[in-house]
């Protein structure tokens, strides 16, 4: 569901016991409204550099990024829930609960490399990030029997990177259309017209300001499939498809999965040539994606989904 500009939303899903959870803030509407602007501190690179010997400064190496934190001044406002002081009492605790239940995040955070997904609308833009709330801390408010009681929350972004909240989908087909031809009359001098005069079968176009992750997914009957980058890499599989079956390549940060049919791993079906699922992202760009494999029947295909990643919302 689409967010009002200047809103946020908390959302993972369910696990067992522990419920799922869907909270929205950020402005007077929501009950939650943000009584400073947000703040996102990004934190310092994991550097690499090493001491000269016996000379002045430090030979450069290779720096990593950390995380990064979001963090919220929350109201929580119940002032007009009701007309009696205990009323908006009992109703300002019970948003306070509310909130931070949501913000405990157990059923992610019992669950290694799952996140959580925090998502905005900022100046017309529609961004997630991916990572777990962290710290809850509702101060002692005397205001708290009126119906107000101050939170201060953050999120902790595993990547630093702001998603696209919509994702793009290409599907690429292992054997192309038919060529038909051309059809008389014809004048000079010819032209291509339409959208495939622009736009060929595999083409995506990356945009945002970072490289991102692909989520391919290829699908039988098909044997040795490949995923390749046309100029970027090639990633293939020692496996066979059949009909009905597929496999999911997932390299986010989050996931790092080779699986069969949505549970079974396959990871060490990877041939030796294919890139280090870490090494699997597309920069911003045109890019060109071709299904190579051995399929007589014509029906194999693949689908490639992505969001666009900013360096900032």
């Amino acid at each position: 569901m689409p967010l009002a500009e200047g809103e946020w939303n908390l959302s993972y899903s369910s696990n067992g016991i522990y419920p799922s959870a869907s909270v929205t803030f950020g402005t007077f509407q929501t009950g939650y409204y943000l009584l400073d602007p947000y703040e996102i501190t990004y934190g310092d690179a994991d550097v690499g550099d090493t001491p000269m010997p016996r000379r002045d400064g430090v030979r450069l190496g290779q720096d990593y990024r950390t995380t990064a934190t979001i963090t919220f001044e929350i109201a929580v406002d119940t002032v007009d829930a009701a007309p009696t002081l205990l009323g908006r009492h009992g109703a300002n605790l019970a948003a306070v609960s509310a909130l931070g239940q949501a913000w405990d995040g157990e059923a992610v955070r019992r669950l290694f490399g799952t996140p959580a997904v925090l998502r905005t609308t900022q100046g017309g833009r529609a961004r997630r990030f991916y990572g777990r709330p962290r710290k809850f801390a509702p101060a002692a408010s005397r205001l708290t029997r009126q119906g107000h009681t101050p939170v201060v929350a953050n999120f902790l972004s595993l990547d630093g990177i702001a998603y696209d909240d919509t994702e793009q989908t290409l599907r690429v087909d292992l054997v192309p259309p038919p060529h038909r031809g051309l059809v008389g009359p014809l004048t000079t001098p010819l032209r291509m017209t339409g959208t495939g005069a622009t736009k060929v079968p595999g083409e995506a176009v990356i945009l945002g300001t970072r490289p991102t992750w692909p989520v391919i997914t290829i699908y039988g009957p098909i044997a040795q499939p490949a995923c390749e980058v046309v100029g970027k890499w090639k990633v293939a599989l020692d496996l066979t498809l059949k009909a009905g079956e597929r496999v999911t390549i997932d390299p986010r940060p989050w996931a790092l999965t080779v699986l069969r049919n949505g549970s079974a791993s396959v990871a060490g079906n990877l041939t030796r040539t294919s890139p280090r699922l870490p090494d699997m992202r597309l920069p911003p760009g045109r890019q060109d994606f071709i299904l190579r494999g051995s399929d007589v029947t014509g029906l194999a295909y693949m689908t490639v989904a992505w969001r666009d990643a900013y360096a900032y919302l």
